[in-house]
């Protein structure tokens, strides 16, 4: 038996340039808050209700209702490290999750990051 599998069970290499990768990049430039979510992810409606109640607008991008879905998620998975949604970025950076997005506001951090944000743009 070799070493490093047989390539049928390598995970292709992902486009960092490639149509997905320049919008994904793109829409996290442009937006103070993206949410790369899935429509029936409880953790993606987890996120988006915590920028709802703190009356943050934030762009959505439903990774389930996209031709290029899966595309765009192994973009996200290259950028971040994970494949998991919600991935949420607030002024360019990913703060990971839904549990982590929760976490930040009842800590009092996450309206600080959206206004740094805000003010900057």
């Amino acid at each position: 038996m070799t070493m490093g599998g047989s390539p049928s069970c390598q995970v292709a290499a992902v486009d960092m340039r490639g149509p997905e990768a320049v919008m994904v990049k793109e829409k996290i430039h442009d937006n103070c808050v993206m949410i790369f979510s899935k429509t029936y992810c409880p953790y993606c409606k987890m996120a988006k209700k915590v920028f709802k109640d703190l009356g943050v607008p934030y762009e959505v991008y439903e990774i389930d209702k996209e031709k290029s879905g899966m595309a765009v998620q192994d973009v996200l998975d290259n950028m971040t490290g994970t494949r998991t949604v919600p991935r949420v970025f607030v002024g360019g950076t990913c703060i990971g999750g839904g549990t982590e997005t929760k976490q930040l506001y009842k800590e009092g951090k996450l309206l600080d990051m959206v206004k740094l944000c805000q003010a900057a743009s």
